[in-house]
């Protein structure tokens, strides 16, 4: 057994934090970007894409993370495509939240008044422009606060990437934890960390999710 003192322990733990969050903040980049893309296939007026979109969205929603994690980075090896684990658990939880926020952004722009519509038809844009200039931002704005509701989500589900070899702050507390046989200790700073990290954005959910009421 390797004497590690509380603070050691500590140290490497928040360490290992900086790759939790850097994982959260390109799964979350990367989820917008394909789940605007996805939000986009799902409210076109065309059958096609739409039928794509809801595909999608039931695939990723309605199968376990850790398949599709494990999926990504045994599977694909499989098929002559070699991945790194940083590779796989970002683009898998790329898709993950992609399905998600293209969902929690859907019931936005379904909420904003047919009207705004109208007017955004009456000016002659392009529908794509309509979305960007007019109905987007009216989504976004009505769905921030379940946006940041699941970016909690998302950072505590950066925790089955340790499945994958990948050094985040759960695998790198089970090294801990092996080297020292203390696993309330390691696993309670592991449970503080994560604490630290969403009950901020949490209570900012809240905060928003007040003031749409009464707005």
């Amino acid at each position: 057994m390797i004497e590690f003192t509380f603070w050691d322990i500590l140290r490497n733990l928040v360490f290992a934090t900086r790759w939790t969050l850097m994982l959260s903040l390109a799964a979350f980049a990367g989820g917008a970007i394909v789940g605007l893309a996805i939000l986009s296939a799902r409210i076109s007026k065309t059958r096609w894409p739409r039928s794509f979109a809801s595909g999608y969205i039931a695939l990723f929603q309605g199968t376990p993370l850790l398949m599709q994690l494990f999926l990504m980075f045994f599977g694909l090896p499989m098929l002559g495509f070699r991945i790194e684990s940083w590779t796989a658990a970002v683009c898998g939880l790329t898709f993950y939240a992609s399905a998600y926020l293209a969902e929690i952004w859907r019931s936005g722009v379904e909420a904003v008044p047919r009207g705004q519509w109208d007017a955004a038809a009456s000016l002659g844009l392009h529908r794509l422009l309509e979305l960007r200039l007019v109905i987007l931002p009216q989504a976004f704005r009505i769905t921030r606060a379940p946006t940041v509701g699941f970016l909690v989500q998302l950072i505590k589900s950066t925790a089955l990437a340790s499945i994958l070899g990948f050094d985040e702050l759960l695998k790198t507390a089970n090294a801990i934890n092996n080297a020292t046989f203390e696993p309330f200790k390691v696993y309670g700073l592991v449970a503080l960390i994560f604490f630290a990290l969403c009950y901020p954005l949490t209570q900012y959910a809240r905060f928003l999710e007040k003031k749409a009421a009464f707005s």
